[in-house]
């Protein structure tokens, strides 16, 4: 959140949710895990809520419009179901691996110990992933632009 009283509004809706769904706890798995999914989630709904569209800015991004500069930058806009539907559609060990490090935080130290991977493998993941994603979001928007 953007500041200390918004993070404290998630935190409240968050708690009450929480409460609200604690017969839904399964004991399965550590409690602790289940209600940060709650938290994270409740933070992610109201991030969706304040902003409805995620601009992205990519450089590089050639129209042909002048065959001497080939250098412009263009300012396009991607819906957020955009951009997620496009991380969905990342393959599977891909997918964990992005979420892991961009949306938990986790370091690939943390990822790796939790997928029983190698260090190095959790970075090449994710740089795969990114890439995956840079052309993904590349189409999209030459498709918007055409």
């Amino acid at each position: 959140m953007k500041n200390k009283v918004e993070a404290d509004d998630v935190f409240q809706d968050a708690f009450i949710i929480l409460f609200q769904k604690i017969d839904q706890y399964r004991f399965e798995g550590s409690f602790e895990g289940w209600a940060k999914r709650i938290f994270v989630n409740e933070a992610l709904e109201v991030l969706r809520k304040k902003q409805r569209r995620l601009h992205v800015a990519i450089e590089d991004f050639n129209l042909n419009t002048d065959a001497e500069d080939n250098s412009h930058h263009i300012d396009l806009v991607l819906t957020q179901e955009e951009l997620l539907n496009h991380i969905r559609e990342l393959p599977d060990h891909y997918r964990m691996v992005f979420n892991l490090y961009v949306f938990e935080d986790y370091s690939h130290k943390t990822i790796a110990n939790k997928l029983k991977i190698a260090v190095g493998t959790s970075k090449s993941l994710l740089s795969r992933a990114k890439s995956m994603l840079r052309s993904k979001i590349n189409e999209e928007l030459k498709k918007k632009v055409s």
